[in-house]
């Protein structure tokens, strides 16, 4: 299914705020490619939010020159026509970049960025938040106590629900269980509901994206899915039982499967998604697959949030050799999910 959504006249596109992510890395350049980019302004209206010192620098980096609407930052966005549109915070100075390497000023910079474009999805100004790469040290710098997106958007908005990280190729998704936990916890981690959970998250969001019917393999967490409890007990007494209650509640759910041949099978097999049992399980598989096209989505939150699934890239930054195609996936993403919230909330 190809990630670009149909094209509509402007005023039905969806307006997606792009957040400028860690000034140090290859963000700036990747910002500037996508506002100079067809497929992606045939498919939203994009605001780009930084400041435009570094943008410019990053367009000559990338050696474009898309042309950009100013706005100011507390213009209703609404009707918005003229894109790509620009609200420069003016924040920080290409002199004050201390290129390849993470800073304070950094991650005040990203941050900033990212709690902007967040303030206007959370007010209804846009639908949906996409932002360049951010450096997880940046960001800590600059907020103490950051642990990663999902919770500085739940800080951000006042979110209170439930909300997961999805890694996403255009072949298939990855969800989780356990995510941000040592190994030694997982399996404690692991009971009927919490695979439940992720279940129902994961298959709503797949009908978000346009996948009316998904179909999700569930990943076991022992070697050969604990060969009938010779390796372990977690798939007999924990994710079995889930993915029967699973099924009862209407969803096309199978599994467990063994995890060293689970995305095989979904790929071959046509799932949509694999649910994995912790981190690695499904992360070492799903960039295999598609490191420089993978794209990163924030799933359960009143609206769509997608990155490429790939760092700041700090070694190449300055270099002009950025690939496009992860951010240019996410943005992709982004639009097709804000459409079709579009179109079921005019019926």
């Amino acid at each position: 299914m190809a990630l670009s959504p149909p094209r509509h006249d402007a005023s039905e596109l969806p307006i997606i705020a792009l957040a400028m992510g860690d000034p140090a890395g290859i963000s700036a350049e990747l910002t500037a490619r996508l506002a100079a980019d067809d497929a992606v302004n045939r498919a939203a209206r994009l605001v780009i939010i930084g400041d435009r010192r570094i943008f410019d620098e990053g367009a000559r980096v990338a050696g474009v020159a898309p042309t950009l609407h100013p706005i100011d930052e507390t213009s209703s966005l609404i009707d918005l026509e003229s894109t790509p549109a620009f609200i420069d915070l003016a924040h920080l100075a290409p002199d004050e970049v201390d290129q390849g390497k993470a800073t304070p000023a950094g991650g005040e910079f990203a941050s900033a960025n990212f709690r902007h474009a967040l303030a206007l999805a959370h007010g209804g100004q846009v639908d949906a938040v996409c932002f360049t790469p951010f450096n997880k040290k940046a960001m800590r710098y600059a907020n103490p106590g950051y642990d990663d997106e999902i919770r500085f958007v739940a800080d951000a908005i006042g979110f209170e629900g439930k909300a997961r990280e999805f890694n996403i190729l255009e072949s298939v998704w990855n969800a989780r269980v356990t995510s941000h936990i040592p190994l030694k916890d997982v399996a404690a981690a692991l009971t009927p509901d919490s695979i439940i959970d992720e279940l129902m998250l994961t298959h709503r969001c797949l009908q978000q994206a346009g996948h009316d019917h998904p179909r999700i393999a569930v990943a076991g967490l022992n070697p050969h899915a604990g060969d009938g409890g010779s390796f372990g007990m977690e798939e007999i007494e924990i994710i079995e039982p889930a993915i029967q209650r699973a099924r009862e509640l209407g969803m096309e759910v199978e599994g467990p499967f063994p995890a060293d041949t689970v995305f095989l099978r979904a790929v071959k097999e046509g799932f949509h998604a694999v649910l994995t049992m912790y981190h690695d399980q499904g992360q070492i598989a799903m960039k295999m697959m598609g490191f420089d096209s993978g794209v990163t989505m924030l799933g359960g939150l009143p609206f769509p949030v997608c990155t490429p699934a790939h760092g700041t890239a700090y070694d190449i930054a300055g270099r002009g050799i950025a690939d496009l195609g992860a951010s240019r996936q996410a943005l992709l993403l982004a639009a097709r999910m804000a459409s079709r919230a579009r179109q079921q909330a005019t019926g």
